[in-house]
């Protein structure tokens, strides 16, 4: 499994800076705004809460994915399309462990290398 997945491309995308309330916008439009972050080495990652578009869901986009992130508009870029993170497994704070990052893992690592 990749680990790049779980690292932010520019390290000083997410150094003093709390994303918490920023919009992610996919490649094809607006997706939610981030609930929560983490910046642990090796586990980066953002959870977007995507209100109604997909039924109040909140997805985990690990750090490889995203593209840019515009601190004055408060805007994070991901590499994805609203579907291939609609198409992500669930996330559950409770139940997040090895397993599910695992299948997070498998899931994403052929976004983070665009």
């Amino acid at each position: 499994m990749s680990d790049t997945v779980w690292s932010y491309r520019d390290t000083t995308w997410s150094q003093d800076s709390d994303l918490i309330g920023y919009d992610v916008e996919a490649t094809d439009g607006s997706i939610g705004k981030i609930d929560e972050a983490s910046n642990e080495a090796a586990g980066q990652w953002l959870v977007v809460d995507t209100g109604f578009w997909i039924f109040g869901k909140k997805r985990l986009v690990p750090a490889g994915a995203v593209t840019g992130i515009d601190h004055d508009g408060k805007t994070v870029m991901v590499n994805l399309t609203k579907d291939q993170i609609k198409s992500a497994p669930d996330y559950a704070k409770d139940d997040w462990n090895d397993d599910s990052r695992g299948r997070h893992t498998d899931y994403y690592t052929p976004y983070s290398s665009r």
